[in-house]
């Protein structure tokens, strides 16, 4: 098992879909002991890495959390991550794209890693806004902006927002198609069928608390994987009681918490929190309408694809050549990007360089 951090999502369907990942709470002596060990280790290397990489930034809409890798004076990728992730989705491949002559920016956006929900409502825009006033205070002018998942919407949203300042957009399965587009095919039978398991209310890491963070940690630490997964600090969180949880507060965030807000997620859309109204209600298709920036477009397809837009995908490609580069993934699933680290690097890099010829 890969550690918890590293799981693929289909926003919070796939998580919902896939087997709950297994408490282990009640290990043995000598595996406590060792998970113990293993939670120092990465409390130490956390505060580390933290300290090298990590930074905040308080903006308008909040106090803003986000990584950085490379040499500022090289052209910037900024990147948000995808749901239930944050800016530590991209440290299997960080190192390598600083290396490649670019300057990383990982952001972490609301009630994800070390960015708390904002007291007032967002939407993906504020996000936008976020990153725009954080790239004035690194005084980034322009910027390669992109996304995974929920990410690539953002970044769909920042080119809405603020074309001036993109070099060009990185969108790995998000931003490029209506998010609802596949839901809008099926039958209401079907919508009712994938609506229902989010009234299960069995054991899953989203809505169980644990005692102490080292409980929480144990709960997800793989024993078979070399390092000690500091990164998993990254989605612990303390509740209003003292208890610790993961993810704390997003399924109301995303407006999942049940199978009717599901299904006014998927029809309903106007009357749902405008955090998850603003990314069902995006449609690329007239955001990219007088599309000038070069765009990659990161599709996995195939057997592993919960949400295939392959030909919408295409279809975008065919409207604006000039500007987008389409690559599938064939029998894929959501990320990309821990499924294939190497080849996403590559195909980033590639693009990166070709966009600033």
């Amino acid at each position: 098992m890969e550690p918890f951090i590293k799981i693929s999502f289909l926003t919070l369907m796939v998580v919902l879909f896939s087997p709950a990942l297994p408490a282990q709470v009640n290990l043995s002596k000598q595996d406590r002991i060792h998970t113990e060990k293993a939670y120092q280790r990465a409390k130490k290397d956390f505060a580390a890495f933290e300290s090298k990489h990590g930074r905040t930034i308080q903006t308008k809409n909040v106090r803003m959390h986000y990584l950085t890798w490379g040499n500022p004076s090289n052209p910037a990728l900024i990147w948000s991550h995808g749901s239930l992730l944050n800016a530590y989705e991209l440290l299997p491949v960080a190192d390598s794209l600083a290396k490649a002559g670019f300057y990383i920016v990982a952001i972490d956006y609301y009630g994800h890693g070390s960015t708390p929900i904002p007291d007032h409502e967002v939407s993906l825009y504020h996000v936008a806004d976020d990153i725009k006033y954080l790239m004035d205070s690194l005084k980034i002018n322009k910027a390669f902006i992109g996304g995974f998942s929920r990410g690539g919407y953002i970044s769909t949203a920042f080119y809405d927002a603020y074309p001036q300042r993109v070099l060009g957009l990185v969108l790995e399965d998000g931003g490029s198609v209506g998010s609802n587009t596949y839901y809008d095919k099926l039958s209401q039978q079907e919508l009712n069928r994938r609506a229902k398991v989010f009234d299960v209310k069995t054991h899953a890491p989203w809505d169980t608390t644990y005692n102490s963070e080292m409980d929480a940690f144990n709960s997800i630490y793989d024993k078979n994987d070399k390092g000690n997964q500091f990164e998993n600090l990254a989605i612990i969180k303390k509740d209003q009681v003292g208890k610790w949880i993961f993810y704390l507060g997003l399924l109301e965030l995303f407006h999942l918490r049940n199978s009717q807000e599901f299904l006014d997620l998927t029809l309903r859309p106007a009357k749902i929190p405008l955090f998850a109204e603003s990314m069902v209600i995006m449609e690329p298709k007239i955001i990219f309408r007088n599309l000038k920036v070069p765009v990659l477009i990161m599709d996995p397809y195939g057997k592993g694809d919960e949400n295939p837009v392959e030909k919408e995908n295409q279809d975008l490609q065919k409207e604006h050549p000039a500007f987008i580069t389409y690559i599938g993934y064939k029998d894929s699933g959501h990320n990309v990007l821990y499924e294939y680290p190497s080849k996403f690097t590559k195909d980033v890099t590639d693009f990166l360089k070709r966009s600033l010829k």
